[in-house]
């Protein structure tokens, strides 16, 4: 786990290492600043001059300038090296999902790849500041204190060797007990997360049907569970800093007594009055950097399951990659599934598509209907590769997509989904997801293929009209035409329609369709649809029931030999007409 958060460190090395030397010169000048008061406390006893004080006093300034100033570097340092860490980290998880494929992201879930990268790195971000600096400071001002102490004061210095053990045991208690319900808080926060995610999206929903309170209930809930776990943990924690100051108070008390007692009957020739002082700020140093150091241990337990979950997600490799020696060029949009069966997870009990054959010439448009659950979508998503086949095989131009590079392959493959999302910026920064190097002229193209240009030209700055997140300003049929238009300039060599000109009238629909006839007749049409509209002029229709193909053939001969086919389209022609006869 070390092994695999020290690779994020990087460029920020230098202020890492340099950190903790700046801190072992700044403990060292500390340790050495009571010493040198004893003296002063000894010459004074002893009747010196002033010269002598003003001499003293010099060296104590200096002392505490460098102190100061080693302080501050170190500070500098430290907050450079943690925020850099951070900053590292989280690329490096936003590199790696990336990569990843949807079987990836569903293990994970979308929640919980968001609080691995916010609360999950802060919490790493505090425990690797506290490493390189207070836990370098606290075992070394830990050590030289005791040293001195013993050279200061010898038989009184032995309270350590009895507050140091039980604070240690104390610690370990602690953390035992602590480190599972951390464990179970931060898949809980997964939990409470994934409800505020379901919550924004469905906002629409939950207005319309007056769920708010019901959303309010549910969120407390979990609110609730989290704050429950949460302060069991911190009350746990919480026993740290009573016995801290029992051990601290113990120590002061016992070095007081009889410190005062030796310095009285010695008359100052076993322990002096400089001796007595200078132990006095031993201890409290000791104390305090065991105080400081149990903070640590506290961080470290609360942050030990955030740096495991990091781990996971930097460990985790990609189901898909790209073979050696990968296929680079697709010839052209030709498909054939070869007895392909698939399920979503190794542990589910049926396929979601099974014993499927099917083969599609490049440039043929094919209409896909089938009702809900009938694997239309799983069906088209295997053919970019955003899976891979359970069983049989999946060539595109003749060539099994699991031997094509990832990346070129997608690059031919363009999907357009129901549920497309459009990101924030202007609409040129939106459609050049298709094509970087996009035109303005190939722009307008695409959106007047797409039957978008019209309602661009609408608009007070037409293509630089600036789109909110999620397309959150425009409709639902121009936020598709505009997903349309974006897939287009990737001059793909098969487009897949997943039911993405559902949220647009039939005239629109038919235009569109009739655009990617005269326009684009090389490039394999895939249309997936609800309404047989839409699929009624394709060269070939595919019927799917149950994750199986039920039928296949032109709307003519589908209307002869399949029921299901016949229903839908009886159904959906009965209710227009009478739509047109009210």
């Amino acid at each position: 786990m070390v092994k695999t958060l020290v690779r994020s460190v990087r460029e920020y090395k230098k202020p890492a290492l340099l950190t903790p030397l700046l801190v072992s010169v700044e403990v060292v000048l500390e340790c050495i600043i009571p010493f040198i008061i004893a003296d002063l406390v000894n010459d004074m006893q002893a009747g010196c001059d002033l010269s002598t004080i003003v001499n003293y006093g010099i060296e104590l300034v200096i002392m505490a300038i460098l102190s100061l100033v080693f302080g501050v570097a170190a500070g500098n340092t430290c907050a450079t090296a943690s925020t850099g860490f951070a900053k590292n980290l989280r690329k490096d998880m936003f590199y790696k999902i990336q990569d990843y494929s949807f079987e990836n992201i569903d293990k994970f879930s979308v929640s919980s790849l968001v609080t691995r990268m916010t609360t999950d790195v802060i919490n790493v971000q505090m425990a690797f500041m506290m490493i390189i600096r207070i836990a370098i400071r606290c075992p070394l001002m830990l050590i030289f204190s005791f040293i001195m102490g013993f050279a200061m004061g010898g038989r009184l210095a032995m309270i350590f060797l009895v507050t140091i053990p039980l604070l240690g045991f104390g610690l370990f208690l602690v953390i035992r007990k602590a480190t599972p319900i951390f464990r179970r808080v931060f898949r809980k926060y997964d939990a409470l997360n994934d409800s505020v995610q379901e919550n924004v999206q469905a906002m629409r929903v939950v207005k319309s049907y007056v769920r708010e309170e019901y959303e309010k209930k549910k969120f407390a809930g979990a609110a609730e569970d989290v704050c429950r776990d949460f302060t069991k943990a911190e009350r746990i924690m919480a026993i740290n800093n009573p016995m801290m100051q029992f051990c601290v108070y113990a120590a002061m008390v016992f070095v007081l007594s009889f410190g005062s007692y030796a310095v009285i009957t010695s008359q100052g020739v076993e322990v002096a009055v400089g001796q007595m002082s200078a132990i006095l700020t031993y201890s409290f140093q000791i104390l305090m950097s065991l105080m400081m150091l149990s903070m640590v241990f506290v961080m470290i337990t609360m942050s030990l399951e955030s740096a495991e979950r990091i781990v996971e997600v930097l460990g985790e490799e990609s189901t898909l990659s790209s073979p050696e020696n990968a296929e680079t060029c697709v010839k052209d949009g030709s498909i054939d599934f070869d007895n392909v069966s698939f399920k979503y997870s190794t542990k589910a009990e049926r396929m979601a598509l099974e014993g499927v054959n099917l083969h599609i010439k490049s440039g043929e448009v094919i209409g896909i209907l089938g009702g809900t659950g009938s694997s239309k979508s799983t069906l088209v998503q295997l053919i970019p590769r955003l899976y891979d086949t359970t069983e049989g095989s999946v060539k595109v131009g003749g060539v099994d997509v699991r031997d094509y590079d990832l990346e070129v392959l997608r690059n031919n493959v363009a999907m357009v989904l129901q549920k497309n999302v459009l990101f924030s910026g202007t609409i040129k920064d939106n459609l050049r997801w298709g094509n970087p190097d996009a035109t303005d002229e190939e722009m307008l193209q695409a959106c007047r293929l797409a039957q978008a240009d019209e309602f661009i030209q609408t608009f007070p700055d037409k293509y630089d009209t600036w789109i909110e997140q999620g397309g959150a300003n425009v409709s639902g049929g121009q936020k598709q035409r505009l997903c349309i238009a974006r897939a287009l300039l990737k001059n793909p060599k098969i487009l897949i329609l997943d039911d993405s000109t559902s949220a647009v009238d039939t005239r629109t629909d038919a235009l569109i369709r009739q655009g990617f006839r005269e326009f684009i007749p090389e490039t394999t049409k895939i249309i997936i649809a609800q309404r047989v509209a839409s699929v009624q002029d394709a060269d070939r229709i595919i019927v799917m029931e149950g994750g199986r193909i039920n039928a296949v053939g032109t709307h003519e001969e589908l209307l002869e030999t399949s029921d299901i086919y016949r229903e839908v389209y009886t159904s959906q022609t009965k209710a227009g007409d009478e739509d047109g006869e009210e």
